[in-house]
């Protein structure tokens, strides 16, 4: 899949399919909208592109919005190869860029730049100065810039859209379970490992320390874990503490992993964690005694999701 950061494109990616949207955690309503692309791109013999934004456009507007991703670009990365993209823009969002009028995003970047064929967009779609434009904006210039435009149906389970939004809430209310299910695998958080306080290795459970850079915040507690450690394939099992350690009084949001059977130095390595199952919510323990004891029945539980994942 090729990667560009702006909408001057080789000719020979002219004439595609083309998605537009954060497509953050690229769940099953997106899976949706792909198995429909790849549907036309078989009809049309043409190629499929994805334009996304960076930062993501709520991020760029609310700068307080620290915590709101459910993956990082590389991770988006993987997930549209294996939806069988063919190219990705990946525009940078600026000041500048967000006051393009929405009919100038229409007909000099989606038709003269890029020459889109066939536009997919999720029905509440709003581009362009002050989000001016909208789905009855693109009909209207659908016959002029000689696209085919295409609006599926939202994905729906139990009467609710599945969105990225509906998977934020259920992360932040511990809800893993049905998170995962909506995103069709682990929700998982891609980071470097970081010299901490060595407070775990202290106390006879040492840990991989993860800033959580500007994911979500899912539910503070423990949860089960399975670990990929720079892009190999092997999954190490864990059991992780997503939260502030109100026992050791921090104040940051990190991500501690302990390895179950593991005890390699892996400082500054990048390690991916999948998240399982979710344990218990965070709690201060009156004493170090009280901790470890409760850390050993919380791994008791986290290798008894294993069966079961």
């Amino acid at each position: 899949m090729k990667i560009f950061s702006e909408f001057n494109i080789p000719k020979k990616y002219y004439n595609s399919i083309i998605l537009i949207g954060n497509f953050d955690g690229v769940h099953l309503g997106h899976q949706k909208l792909f198995k429909k692309a790849r549907e036309f791109k078989k009809k049309y013999k043409c190629k499929i592109g994805v334009i996304t934004f960076n930062p993501m456009p709520k991020m760029f507007f609310n700068k307080k919005l620290n915590h709101f991703k459910l993956m990082n670009l590389s991770q988006k990365v993987d997930q549209f190869k294996k939806q069988k993209v063919d190219f990705l823009i990946n525009q940078k969002f600026t000041k500048s860029f967000s006051k393009i009028k929405a009919e100038s995003f229409i007909t000099n970047y989606l038709s003269k730049k890029i020459k889109t064929k066939v536009l997919f967009v999720s029905n509440n779609f709003r581009f362009g100065n002050k989000r001016e434009g909208d789905i009855n904006l693109l009909r209207t210039y659908e016959k002029i810039c000689e696209y085919k435009l295409i609006i599926p149906s939202p994905l729906k389970k139990n009467k609710k859209v599945i969105s990225s939004t509906k998977i934020r809430e259920l992360l932040s209310n511990g809800d893993l379970s049905r998170a995962n299910k909506y995103l069709s695998r682990n929700w998982e958080i891609e980071g470097k490992v970081q010299r901490g306080r060595k407070v775990g290795g202290k106390i006879g459970f040492a840990t991989c320390n993860i800033d959580i850079g500007n994911y979500i915040i899912a539910k503070p507690g423990v949860y089960s874990v399975k670990v990929k450690l720079d892009n190999t394939k092997k999954k190490i099992k864990g059991i992780a503490n997503l939260g502030f350690r109100p026992t050791f009084n921090q104040n940051k949001i990190l991500l501690e992993v302990n390895l179950f059977n593991f005890n390699k130095n892996i400082y500054n390595k990048k390690l991916v964690v999948g998240f399982i199952k979710f344990i218990r919510r965070e709690k201060k323990f009156k004493s170090i005694k009280q901790l470890t004891n409760q850390i050993k029945k919380d791994i008791k539980v986290a290798k008894s999701s294993f069966k079961y994942s």
